[in-house]
């Protein structure tokens, strides 16, 4: 599971003496996963967070260090943009191999081709399909723009 996963990393990490950044980085991602489980019990669900649910936190992050760090150059500020990028390598560990651009477009045109998706009324549809099949593997911001450039 996921979050063994996480926590393993971080005893690790701990007894290791490694880099702060990365201690830190392993324990905002721990109680970002806590939070999700308070949720989740709110929720009447005794598991916690769920493997996918991890996935899309760890996801989440990274997306925010990555607006972040252009922020910071933006702003003339490069040392806390690298910051912002060191965080993103430790949170990736976690993550399953990004797809390419490529691999993006063959599946977007697979799923099409497999709903016989023939407009943008077709494009939920097809956009559930590659969360369910890429969970945490694909840049859904990208999928989505190449999609509805085929549909229309």
């Amino acid at each position: 599971m996921l979050k063994e996963q996480i926590n393993t990393a971080l005893k690790a990490a701990m007894k290791a003496g490694d880099a702060k950044l990365r201690v830190a980085t392993l324990r905002l991602i721990n109680a970002a996963i806590k939070d999700r489980d308070i949720a989740a019990r709110a929720e009447d669900r005794c598991e916690g967070a769920t493997d996918e649910e991890i996935l899309a936190i760890l996801t989440k992050m990274v997306k925010q260090r990555e607006e972040s760090a252009k922020a910071f150059e933006d702003g003339g500020r490069p040392e806390l943009a690298e910051q912002e990028r060191a965080e993103i390598e430790v949170i990736s560990e976690f993550l399953p191999r990004q797809l390419s651009e490529e691999e993006i477009k063959s599946a977007v045109a697979e799923v099409i081709e497999e709903y016989d998706a023939e407009g943008l009324k077709d494009m939920g549809r097809c956009m559930g399909a590659l969360k369910e099949r890429f969970n945490g593997a694909m840049d859904f911001g990208k999928a989505g723009k190449l999609m509805k450039e085929q549909l229309i």
